[in-house]
């Protein structure tokens, strides 16, 4: 499984409908509620993501496994887990940031 999930944007306005990820120290809106599939990324102070995730969008694919996208890559954030529902590591690659996310099952914070 590839399937393009969204894609991510950096913000600093406070967006209807956030969550918060505590790993990340940010806030973010489900993509699925978004009709072009963005998702709106707000960083909290302090947050330990690096700046080339928080200063540039990203593109997000739904994977089957996280292993055999990011071997031989330069990651950015490790693998993580969100919430108790989503696997999810950024890399770099092509001069741009990709998120591949594994969901662990179906669902959105409990959603």
């Amino acid at each position: 499984m590839f399937v393009f999930d969204h894609v991510g944007i950096t913000t600093t306005v406070l967006q209807p409908d956030e969550n918060w990820v505590e790993q990340s120290r940010v806030w973010v809106t489900n993509p699925r509620n978004h009709p072009e599939h963005i998702e709106f990324l707000r960083y909290a102070p302090g947050t330990t993501v690096p700046d080339a995730v928080r200063n540039n969008p990203h593109i997000a694919f739904r994977v089957a496994s996280l292993a055999s996208h990011i071997e031989g890559q330069e990651i950015l954030i490790p693998p993580f887990i969100v919430g108790d529902f989503l696997e999810v590591v950024f890399i770099k690659k092509h001069n741009t940031i990709f998120e591949y996310m594994h969901y662990l099952k179906e669902g959105w914070f409990g959603k």
